[in-house]
């Protein structure tokens, strides 16, 4: 979408409040819609907010992303929004509640597994996956699939806070139907603390771009007790229905798609859209590519034997 949006004098509605750290929101009416506007946080004596700094346009890009592999997110549009005579860049999210469906994110549904010893926030992955089999919100085996595909494309964007507050359902008390809500708050993806001396060392430094590829950033998701590392992870193709996403979701990953919806992105400079384009496809060819590489050549060994008897 290349067309600029000044939500400067969009009608702010009142009665919708919005959490999280990472940045003020505020609601306004946009094209006969409401919408969150996400801004970038100031960064000033919060050290803990520098590493949002570019947040805004990682939600944006990643959130398209999700859509174009076609794992639904929410809508999104990179606009301008002035406070005090200055002009910020600002994300607009599409209110995925504003029909009158209730969210509920996965920490609460976590909280109502009476017989689990983990509280809601716990991201130990077999207590997640517990809570998968044991909910009875939405059939398990689709929760479970949308669990691994969202990983699988968090692992693509590097996603460091996807915890289970900030994915979820959404239900409808006139219907009593629950559904899947869109993935959202994906302002952790793509080094949202990089600024341009990180960007242009990560494209001219290949010990840099593997440090971010190979290390960090780390899953929110816990084995063991420790965060997960996406490619170790992968790599171990230890769980079913993880071998089976990526099985599902790189076939869908096409890197001419996502570098034609990036160059086409407003407000993005031309480094950060190569920046943003150079690390995806380094985390596609060095993390997904191996890892569906291995679980291929796996099945390949399992059928050989059977074959020969």
């Amino acid at each position: 979408m290349t067309q600029r949006i000044d939500f400067t004098n969009c009608r702010v509605v009142p009665g919708r409040a919005y959490n999280g750290a990472n940045g003020k929101k505020i609601a306004v009416e946009y094209g006969g819609a409401l919408y969150m506007l996400k801004f970038p946080p100031s960064g000033r004596n919060k050290p803990t907010e520098l590493s949002y700094t570019n947040s805004c346009f990682s939600e944006h890009v990643a959130s398209s992303i999700f859509n174009l592999i076609g794992v639904k997110a929410h809508e999104t549009v990179l606009g301008t929004f002035k406070v005090g005579g200055k002009e910020k860049i600002v994300c607009a999210c599409k209110d995925f509640t504003a029909d009158g469906k209730r969210f509920f994110d996965f920490c609460s549904i976590k909280n109502t597994i009476l017989e689990s010893d983990s509280n809601g926030t716990g991201t130990e992955l077999e207590d997640i996956l517990d809570t998968i089999a044991k909910q009875q919100y939405v059939l398990p085996e689709i929760l479970e699939k949308h669990f691994w595909d969202m990983f699988i494309v968090d692992a693509l964007l590097g996603n460091f806070d996807r915890h289970n507050g900030n994915w979820g359902f959404l239900f409808d008390e006139n219907t009593g139907e629950t559904s899947l809500a869109p993935i959202y708050d994906c302002g952790s993806c793509l080094l949202p603390q990089a600024d341009e001396k990180i960007m242009n060392e990560v494209l001219t430094n290949e010990d840099a771009l593997h440090a971010r590829v190979y290390q960090y950033p780390t899953s929110a998701i816990k084995q063991n007790d420790r965060k997960i590392n996406y490619r170790d992870f992968l790599m171990h193709a230890e769980y079913e229905g993880c071998k089976e996403a990526l099985k599902r979701i790189i076939p869908r990953i096409k890197m001419d798609e996502i570098n034609a919806l990036i160059d086409g992105m407003p407000y993005l400079s031309g480094l950060q859209k190569r920046f943003y384009e150079r690390y995806i496809e380094a985390r596609y060819d060095l993390i997904l590519e191996p890892a569906l590489d291995l679980v291929q050549n796996l099945e390949q060994e399992q059928v050989a034997p059977t074959m020969e008897m």
